[in-house]
């Protein structure tokens, strides 16, 4: 077991750190992705960003207290996945409205990663108080966040599955990959929510329906969301070859 030191406050640094790297990723894909970069802005408006920010907000509050409130201690909280879930609702509905067909995630794609890859170790580091913690494991690799018990270190495990397709993703890029230039994203949004729907089992969250917890839906959700766009623009090719 790996004695982790932990504070509450820890949070704060990770999310720092967190906005930082994402900061200088979205500088990375502004200097060597610019065409990517021009294509979202002829595509978008400011509305557009007021709404990703919005259903972001909205999302990560909304979702994050679903799950928590449920909880034996009640709180509320916000989560990276509430958030995700929230800017794609209200960016496609602005989309719709703005009849915009095409997609426009793709520069989104490396800063999100590295802020997910970075913010999970402040959340191992804020402990027990940052409520994404892991179930007890006798695994050697457990971690005790301050209370003695040997837990699995989920929040290790996002980080390092984000950044197994973040190194797929850049080198499928660098390669100009079709499923990296086109769906980019949506490869994105799968990879999340696949990860992420396993890592919840290994949670101690309140089960909805059986044994799947609020996020567990969530995910799901997502990844119809992606397997559709993705589907959706295989489909004119897969008729025009019949």
């Amino acid at each position: 077991m790996l004695h982790v030191p932990t504070a509450a406050w820890h949070h704060y640094l990770g999310d720092l750190a967190a906005w930082l790297v994402a900061a200088a990723g979205a500088r990375w894909v502004y200097l060597h992705r610019r065409s990517s970069v021009e294509g979202l802005a002829r595509q978008t408006a400011p509305g557009y960003f007021l709404s990703l920010g919005m259903g972001a907000a909205a999302g990560a509050w909304l979702l994050g207290a679903l799950n928590t409130l449920r909880d034996a201690r009640p709180i509320l909280s916000h989560s990276i996945a509430g958030a995700l879930a929230g800017a794609i609702g209200a960016v496609e509905l602005w989309k719709w409205v703005r009849g915009v067909r095409g997609s426009t995630g793709g520069p989104f794609v490396i800063p999100l990663s590295l802020g997910i890859i970075v913010g999970r170790w402040g959340c191992l580091f804020a402990g027990l108080s940052d409520q994404t913690y892991g179930v007890p494991t006798n695994l050697p690799w457990g971690v005790d966040l301050g209370d003695g018990v040997s837990r699995h270190p989920v929040q290790i495990y996002e980080s390092l599955a984000i950044g197994l397709f973040l190194a797929v993703y850049w080198r499928a890029l660098a390669k100009q990959r079709a499923w990296a230039v086109r769906h980019g994203f949506h490869a994105f949004v799968l990879a999340y929510a696949v990860q992420r729907f396993a890592w919840e089992f290994l949670k101690p969250y309140p089960p909805l329906v059986g044994p799947f917890n609020v996020f567990h839906f969530v995910m799901i959700g997502l990844s119809a969301y992606a397997l559709l766009w993705i589907a959706r623009d295989r489909l004119p090719a897969a008729v025009a070859r019949t």
